[in-house]
């Protein structure tokens, strides 16, 4: 039996920390897991940027309801999860994810979630497991799945290499160049008939 295991932002819908970073005007905030391959440096270097410009969750809430799946998304997804069991796994946050998830049709996601106070300053976030995603596929494989997982940043590498296929989209030339031994797709009828040929 297999399953599909993919990430969110950059491969479903566009990043929220650059259309945030847009929408507020803080250049800084356009830094994602493309750029920073240490997610808790990023993490903590995100919420310090929010607590020096006095702004919460509700304001990154409020850009995230006029994001739009990327055209063909939903349709993709619609199509994955047709021929087979389809798992989101992100490291955003629950908190963001929900109105996303409404308009992909409410898939499966496995994500994280953030430390909120009363005033809706973010003050931490709390990760599922270490190695979420890696974790993940590995518990899956150890319940009789046999994985196929495809990404676009630094942190699906480990997800990607320890399926039995593996697949980079519209990823960036860095990572293009740094692995070259995984197959690497720009549209979705590409990486659709992959993970058919890989199934």
């Amino acid at each position: 039996m297999n399953i599909v295991c993919l990430d969110l932002e950059g491969v479903l819908v566009p990043e929220i920390w650059i259309a945030f970073s847009k929408a507020s005007g803080i250049p800084e905030l356009s830094v994602t897991t493309r750029d920073e391959p240490d997610y808790d440096k990023l993490m903590r270097f995100r919420i310090k940027t929010l607590k020096e410009h006095g702004l919460g969750l509700r304001e990154i809430q409020a850009v995230i309801d006029t994001i739009d799946p990327m055209p063909g998304a939903k349709e993709f997804l619609d199509a994955l999860r047709e021929e087979g069991q389809t798992v989101i796994l992100s490291d955003t946050f629950e908190e963001f994810a929900k109105p996303l998830m409404k308009k992909l049709g409410w898939p499966t996601i496995f994500c994280n979630s953030l430390e909120v106070a009363e005033d809706g300053e973010i003050t931490g976030y709390r990760m599922r497991c270490a190695h979420s995603k890696l974790t993940t596929v590995k518990a899956l494989q150890s319940a009789g799945y046999e994985t196929i997982a495809f990404g676009d940043s630094f942190n699906d590498l480990e997800m990607i290499q320890a399926s039995k296929a593996g697949f980079l989209f519209r990823t960036t030339d860095k990572i293009k160049a740094d692995f070259p031994q995984i197959p690497a797709f720009e549209e979705y009828a590409d990486l659709l008939e992959a993970i058919r040929k890989a199934r």
